[in-house]
């Protein structure tokens, strides 16, 4: 039984910044690559970042680039994302997800987690 747990999420202000974790259980943590999402009240779930088993191929959305930035550590099973010049736009719950068909795609996720409040205030 794989679980994936986030945590890091919270209330910051425009301009702030958070560091979000997400510790992974009950499997081989280097065998999936590992993504981001979130879901704002109203919309859809989207695609925020990923990570590949190693780290060492990571993808964006055109939204983000350049103010996230997500990591990995195997030996802790964690994957990370860290988000500096936090817009009021990025208010969402975020999840992690792992083992992907397709990076992107929402769909194409095996295992979630329950996701974490982001909250960015003006």
């Amino acid at each position: 039984q794989v679980q994936l747990v986030e945590s890091g999420g919270g209330l910051v202000q425009a301009g702030g910044s958070l560091r979000l974790s997400c510790a992974v259980s009950g499997s081989t943590f280097s065998n999936y690559a590992m993504g981001w999402f979130r879901q704002a009240p109203g919309k859809e779930r989207e695609f925020v970042a990923a990570i590949s088993r190693f780290g060492g191929v990571t993808y964006y959305a055109d939204s983000v680039k350049g103010r996230f930035t997500i990591s990995r550590d195997n030996t802790k099973k964690t994957v990370y994302l860290q988000m500096n010049s936090l817009k009021p736009e990025d208010t969402a719950v975020y999840h992690c997800a792992a083992d992907p068909r397709s990076i992107y795609n929402v769909n194409e996720y095996k295992y979630w987690g329950q996701g974490t409040q982001v909250t960015v205030s003006s």
